[in-house]
């Protein structure tokens, strides 16, 4: 089966979205009062490459492209962390640097991967299903729609798995969250209705998903259908 250029271009920076955050996400920027991380000014992105995905090639191949991007920072954090426990060379001084940096805690990883999971799942389900209702009409209010609710999941599930408990938890950093990567959605509408379209015309395909398994989980095979 041959696959297409355009989707594995799609893939391929939905992927490095998803990594781009992991490593500057570290970095805390401040706009006035609101400190927030870096990795917000990236991620987003992947939900925007996300919502083209599904709108494209529909949920299933969708469905596909996340469980990758989870597979690839998986290896990523994996090889990290042995590059961290290397012993370092007698003229090397960045090793505690390198811990700062890139010496995730495993409550900071398994927040950021459950919230990755979640929220993505949400986002093309919610996507896929407004599809549908719409028939495939308001491409905009899908979009946002079904960011506001992947998003939503996502920021909840992060700050209060990787924060809660500690000095450095402050709900209201879950609003700021959301509603920048919903500003960052919304500013790049008219990119994605160009990316959709540009795609649509070129693949010859407009996916619906009727007769679609949702489960996120493919090798549980039974069928759903609407």
């Amino acid at each position: 089966m041959k696959v297409s250029n355009r989707l594995v271009i799609i893939t391929a920076l939905f992927v490095t979205c998803l990594l781009t955050a992991n490593i500057i996400g570290v970095k805390i920027w401040a706009s006035g009062s609101v400190s927030l991380p870096a990795a917000v000014i990236i991620f987003p992105f992947s939900y925007i490459f996300g919502d083209i995905l599904t709108e494209v090639y529909g949920y299933r191949q969708a469905r596909k492209v996340i469980w990758l991007g989870f597979l690839c920072n998986l290896i990523f954090v994996l090889f990290v962390w042995l590059g961290k426990i290397l012993p370092p060379a007698s003229f090397w001084t960045g090793q505690e640097a390198y811990n700062t940096i890139l010496g995730y805690a495993p409550r900071l990883l398994a927040a950021s991967f459950l919230g990755y999971l979640v929220g993505e799942f949400a986002n093309s389900f919610v996507l896929a299903k407004m599809k549908i209702m719409t028939k495939g009409r308001l491409l905009w209010l899908r979009t946002i729609g079904s960011t506001i609710i992947g998003e939503s999941l996502d920021s909840v599930i992060f700050i209060t798995v990787a924060f809660v408990g500690t000095s450095s938890f402050v709900p209201i950093m879950i609003l700021y969250h959301l509603l920048t990567k919903i500003a960052i959605e919304v500013l790049f509408t008219p990119a994605t209705y160009l990316i959709v379209n540009y795609l649509k015309k070129k693949e010859s395909i407009d996916t619906y998903d009727f007769n679609t398994n949702f489960n996120p989980l493919p090798f549980l095979k039974r069928k759903v259908t609407d």
